[in-house]
């Protein structure tokens, strides 16, 4: 009865273990999923592409009363290549070294010939849609080298209400009682985490620059860039130092989603919460911090599940190392010495042998 009983806990025990290493995996798939959900996180890597030179990814994102207009964009531009020229990153295209983009969200009246309504905007200058590749389901992007800054891409919802339809470039529109005309057609992102924290409703994406005729209190909420990183910390040092932030905050993308990155947000539980300044994040910086939070749960899940068969395989190393000592120990030497022994007894009695004569006939 012992003997089954101490079997059955023996089964179990190992269950237990292959249990724990699935679903340690199985945490540690999910994170592996999460993290590379989001494009918008990820234009380090696209910039970057064959180049020996590393490149880092932030966001500073602005409070409502501390907005940025297109001259401090532009003057932290000309100050950020002072920067790379004082740190001998010359090349011959300094544009090589960075990518940025900037945007704010506003709400305006839209019309057509079949419709109107209200709709979300998304005002975006630099290469937006280099950072945030939406997929296009008709016409093309809209660009700060665009002639003309009066083309706007429009969601699905809005498309229908204005349209009937999502094939629509070059088609006439109103904003706030001014003639646009529509570039294209832009898809959401579908990950669940952009869906959720994306609550702004039917919109469009627009230029910063038309949208600042239209809105005289318009200004710059986020700036996003890319820059060169020579040594570990230069870009975001570089930001803090000349970046206009005042109130604001910058968020490193890069690496965010490393494991470093993630016990980070451990340890910051409880406190991610609490935000005492008054900045505004955009719909994917919300969605990157949801996946920032679920990822580091379920990496912490993968690290508790992992425990007990880590300690398992420990104990089981230990065992088999102090029964190899105790074998070589009790066994081995003993053995290796007495046939040491042995062999030089042999030797010694034919030397004797041959030095008196007896190994011949």
């Amino acid at each position: 009865m012992k003997k089954r009983g101490k079997k059955t806990k023996k089964i179990a025990f190992w269950l237990g273990n292959g249990l724990c290493v699935l679903l340690s995996l199985a945490a540690l798939a999910a994170v592996l999923v999460l993290t590379n959900l989001l494009t918008s996180q990820k234009e380090a890597e696209r910039w970057q592409g064959e180049s020996e030179m590393e490149f880092a990814q932030l966001s500073c994102c602005l409070p409502e009363d501390g907005k940025l207009t297109l001259d401090d964009i532009y003057k932290f531009r000309t100050d950020m290549q002072t920067k790379f020229h004082e740190a001998a990153l010359d090349v011959d295209n300094d544009n090589s070294l960075f990518v940025d983009a900037w945007s704010t969200t506003g709400k305006l009246k839209v019309s057509s010939a079949l419709g109107s309504g209200e709709a979300a905007v998304i005002a975006v200058g630099g290469q937006f849609f280099s950072f945030h590749p939406l997929r296009l389901l008709s016409g093309n992007y809209i660009s700060e080298d665009d002639l003309m800054q009066d083309r706007v891409l429009l969601d699905p919802e809005l498309a229908w209400l204005l349209f009937g339809g999502t094939d629509l470039q070059g088609l006439e529109m109103r904003i706030n009682g001014y003639p646009f005309v529509v570039a294209g057609v832009i898809e959401r992102e579908d990950d669940f985490a952009s869906r959720k924290a994306y609550t702004s409703g039917m919109g469009l994406y627009m230029s910063y620059a038309a949208y600042a005729q239209l809105e005289e209190t318009a200004g710059v909420s986020c700036y996003e860039l890319v820059a060169a990183e020579p040594v570990d910390g230069f870009a975001e040092s570089m930001v803090r130092e000349i970046f206009p932030l005042g109130e604001g905050e910058i968020v490193a993308n890069s690496g965010r989603f490393s494991f470093t990155g993630l016990m980070k947000v451990v340890g910051q539980f409880g406190q991610r919460s609490m935000r005492p300044l008054g900045v505004m994040y955009p719909y994917w910086e919300n969605a990157a911090r949801m996946i920032e939070d679920w990822s580091a749960l379920l990496l912490l899940l993968c690290l508790a599940a992992a425990l007990l068969p880590a300690v398992t395989v420990i104990v089981l190393l230990v065992r088999v190392l102090r029964r190899g000592r105790d074998k070589l120990t009790d066994d081995l030497l003993p053995r290796l010495k007495d046939n040491t022994q042995e062999a030089i007894r042999v030797q010694q009695r034919k030397r004797w042998e041959k030095k008196h004569g007896r190994h011949e006939k």
